[in-house]
């Protein structure tokens, strides 16, 4: 059979088995594009299953475009709150704001007119046009490379940008005139659920008969991917700080910079404590030095505060860095008489551990300087229960589990402070 006569049983074959076999999905009910278009941020570094729920209540809270533009930031931060990536919430909205403006809050259909919207690669673009306005344009993506490479033998590295350009220009030739819509979206389930990238189900595959690959017995070697650098280890210490007095029932926390990683959204207060050599583990700090360590830090901030033992451990792994979190239950303490002795413990505990080689990874940085020197006391809150830190200008803010309503924190903040208010830690891995 000639290359020809391949494309087109590929094509032909995958649609009869879409048609039958696709999955009822809440974005393919309608061939509406902002629906599309958020499903497809969604699905970004995200499994179907998980995103279900987390598209209804979007689209119910943010039914059009015009109401996603105008909604407040946090509003959209919450409403994403779980699906981690929180960049894609914050390019959605200020791309809706785009359409809005310069498009009148209709999805344009050009592509480079898609293609300029903030958050919007090649693959997304492509999915947009092909799904919403059935338009004869490839949409590329992991799965969609990994299928192709498979199916045609292709022995080229996908991570190059030469792959990408290979698959796409052959995926556009295998799209059936009229049939984009509905070819797009079976490449991606075929890739989805049938070739997958460990255990291929090869034996229910609609285009198993011509498929190279499997005939190589190549399907477990493609496709041809180069190792993505591994994220970088940290260890951090992390305060739960539980409130006296006025702030009883409460716990304290920040909010992150404006810009940069999880911008603006809140968290519980934490410290770096040990950056790890390269492709090595970080390694955990003795709970003396690290809660010595971590009073230390939030006295610098203008926080008195008492550690009274580890809570619980957790782990977040970000693309670029895995944060193994060591977490303190500490008490608020008055602002008066006990902080310079907190703060001589922090600088001890830390040059005897030092001293001993056992920190050789620490930097004289984790520990501001000013946390062993501070005389002065920490300035009035702004608010009954707002205040800017000393050293970082952060925003920090005494909150109840009524807050967690309506505030927005990463999936490993979230768990662990629900956790606190319900009285139970478990470890944590996200």
């Amino acid at each position: 059979m000639g290359l020809m006569e391949q494309k087109r049983h590929f094509s032909v074959n995958l649609l009869d088995w879409y048609m039958i076999n696709r999955r009822d999905l809440p974005w393919r009910r309608h061939n509406n594009p902002y629906f599309t278009w958020v499903s497809e941020i969604m699905l970004q570094q995200t499994r179907v299953d998980t995103v279900i729920p987390y598209f209804n209540r979007f689209i119910g809270n943010f039914p059009t475009i015009q109401a996603l533009a105008e909604a407040p930031e946090e509003d959209v931060l919450k409403n994403w709150e779980g699906l981690g990536y929180y960049s894609r919430a914050r390019n959605l909205q200020a791309a809706a704001r785009q359409v809005m403006e310069l498009h009148g809050g209709e999805m344009p259909q050009d592509k480079q007119a898609v293609f300029a919207l903030k958050g919007v690669g090649p693959y997304t673009a492509g999915a947009i046009l092909s799904i919403a306005f059935n338009q004869p344009q490839p949409a590329v993506d992991g799965n969609v490379m990994r299928v192709l490479s498979r199916y045609f033998l292709i022995d080229e590295d996908i991570m190059k940008g030469s792959t990408r350009v290979l698959m796409e220009e052959l995926a556009g030739e295998l799209i059936p005139e009229g049939r984009a819509r509905d070819f797009n979206q079976a490449l991606m389930e075929l890739g989805a659920l049938v070739c997958t990238p460990k255990a291929p189900h090869c034996l229910t595959c609609p285009v198993m008969e011509q498929c190279s690959g499997r005939i190589a017995g190549r399907e477990l070697t493609l496709p041809v991917k180069t190792k993505a650098k591994p994220p970088r280890p940290e260890q951090r210490l992390v305060a739960i700080v539980e409130g006296r007095g006025d702030h009883h029932g409460q716990v304290l926390v920040r909010q992150r910079p404006d810009t940069g990683l999880l911008a603006r959204m809140w968290e519980l207060p934490h410290v770096l404590a040990a950056p790890a050599a390269a492709g090595k583990k970080a390694a955990p700090l003795a709970d003396e030095p690290a809660m010595a360590l971590l009073a230390g830090s939030l006295w610098a901030e203008g926080f008195a505060a008492r550690p009274e033992g580890l809570a619980t451990h957790a782990e977040h792994v970000f693309s670029h860095i895995v944060w193994s979190l060591q977490v303190y239950k500490c008490t608020e303490q008055d602002q008066t008489g006990e902080l310079p002795l907190i703060a001589a413990e922090a600088r001890a505990a830390y040059d005897a551990q030092a001293a001993a080689g056992e920190a050789t990874a620490l930097s004289s940085a984790v520990l501001p300087e000013s946390a062993a020197t501070h005389s002065s006391e920490p300035s009035a809150p702004e608010g009954q229960n707002v205040r800017t830190g000393k050293g970082d200008g952060l925003t920090y803010r005494w909150i109840g589990p009524e807050d967690m309503e309506k505030m927005a924190f990463p999936n490993i903040f979230l768990k662990l402070i629900s956790s606190y208010f319900a009285g139970a830690y478990e470890d944590v891995r996200e």
